[in-house]
């Protein structure tokens, strides 16, 4: 399912700034409103047909196509939708946050 799509249905304010993931291992990440409403932003479950696996993200992954890599998170438990910015794991790092286009 698109982020976009599932965004709507559970009624989140699409005008917010970004939606932030907590992951497993409190590993954070976040996008800004305008990638998570880009039509191929993805929440998936499944990977060529099958359950995706634990070690790639099980239960739920991000796929973004307009970010690097380190922004498609995995093992999601909670998705937050906030106009507050709120420093993730990479960008902790020393990661450029936006990393995309």
């Amino acid at each position: 399912m698109n982020l976009k799509s599932f965004l709507q249905r559970v009624g989140a304010d699409l005008t917010a700034k970004y939606v932030y993931f907590h992951c497993a291992d409190d590993y954070t990440e976040s996008i800004d409103m305008a990638a998570a409403l880009h039509p191929q932003t993805i929440l998936a479950t499944r990977y060529a047909n099958e359950t995706i696996a634990d070690p790639f993200g099980y239960p739920l992954r991000l796929r973004t196509s307009t970010k690097l890599g380190y922004k498609n998170a995995k093992w999601i438990r909670a998705i937050e939708v906030t106009n507050d910015f709120t420093e993730t794991f990479w960008s902790k790092q020393g990661f450029n946050w936006f990393a995309g286009i």
